[in-house]
């Protein structure tokens, strides 16, 4: 949802209507949050030849725009049934996916054939879509790329660095279940090499809030938490950020940022353009397969750093503590890096510019 956010939001401002899709609670929150309430959000409908049949019935859409991977088998037939033109965009087709898809070949060549046009987010995307039987396969690049900074109530910023002006902070973003035991730990290693150290730790889903806050009462550190409407306490160790659609706040709080779901196996990182944009020093674990090449670059542009393991993290986290002219200039790296990245916004509405409704 929030990829796609700058694409709706042009879209919008060509005076088109928008229905968008979702799978999940969280996803529709952060529609209702992110969006005007003329952007309609529907939960995608059961993928049955006669929920599909009802909810294209209903909605009579003059353009599909399918994102990343996400195929619906029967509301991709139907829509092609009824001459709708549909879009691959921001097409992503993961090296661990293609060897699956291609045993099933025929399936997925029956599906990709329907596009008129595939978007690949890059030229490995593009060759594998490609293969598998999409037609017109274009590359235009990662729409997240081209994500602004997420924003951040100016009100409650001043709030926050005025509780802890003065104090080193460590902000976590987006922690599943077990990263947020290797941030307690790393508390814990710093804590006396740097008095007045709060770390921020912002869970990936906010319901979590209860089940973080009982691991740190359980490690005997100090916390309050932000669902609570509290604020970092004077002896505030860690701070859970357990609400939506704030992470712009504890982006431009912290002086480090932690890009969760990169410790643990099975989620593959999560996008660091945004703490980039904010200009931050960036930490991240070895798990970072969703987004492995733009890691890399910004390894290369030392405005990243990978942490192997939580000690490591410590590590890389202390240094960079003692040294805070070289946190500044990761930061400033990491602003330019993210401020090279965009135009494929552009592109992408340039292709699709002949299917939209007058």
């Amino acid at each position: 949802v929030l990829a796609a956010a700058a694409l709706i939001e042009r879209l919008r401002s060509l005076n088109l209507r928008i229905l968008l899709t979702s799978g999940t609670v969280t996803s529709a929150a952060i529609v209702a949050k992110r969006f005007p309430p003329d952007i309609i959000h529907q939960y995608v409908p059961w993928d049955s030849p006669r929920y599909v049949a009802r909810f294209l019935d209903h909605w009579r859409p003059s353009l599909a725009l399918f994102i990343e991977s996400d195929l619906w088998p029967n509301l991709i037939l139907q829509a092609s049934s009824r001459r709708l033109p549909m879009v691959l965009i921001n097409g992503r087709m993961s090296p661990r996916s293609f060897p699956r898809w291609r045993r099933a070949r025929n399936t997925i060549s029956a599906l990709l054939s329907q596009f008129e046009a595939c978007l690949a987010q890059s030229g490995a995307d593009a060759e594998r879509f490609a293969a598998l039987g999409a037609r017109n396969v274009i590359v235009t690049g990662n729409l997240k790329l081209d994500v602004p900074a997420p924003p951040a109530d100016p009100a409650k910023l001043e709030k926050l660095m005025a509780m802890t002006r003065g104090r080193p902070v460590i902000g976590a973003a987006s922690t599943p279940p077990g990263e947020e035991e290797i941030l307690i730990a790393t508390h814990r290693t710093l804590a006396g090499f740097f008095p007045g150290l709060l770390t921020v730790i912002v869970p990936r889903h906010p319901d979590r809030g209860n089940s973080v806050a009982g691991l740190v009462a359980a490690s005997g550190l100090r916390f309050t938490q932000r669902s609570r409407e509290e604020l970092p306490a004077a002896n505030s160790d860690i701070y859970i950020a357990d609400t939506l659609g704030e992470l712009g706040l504890f982006f431009r709080l912290a002086d480090i940022v932690v890009m969760g779901g990169s410790f643990v196996s099975g989620i593959g990182g999560h996008n660091p353009l945004e703490p980039a944009r904010v200009g931050r020093p960036i930490l991240a674990g070895p798990h970072v397969h969703n987004a492995a090449e733009l890691y890399a670059e910004m390894q290369a542009d030392a405005c990243a750093i990978e942490a192997a393991d939580g000690a490591a993290l410590a590590r890389h986290i202390r240094g960079l503590l003692d040294h805070p002219m070289i946190a500044r200039r990761m930061g400033e790296a990491a602003a330019a890096y993210a401020g090279k990245q965009g135009a494929t916004l552009d592109r992408a509405l340039a292709l699709l510019d002949p299917l939209l409704p007058a």
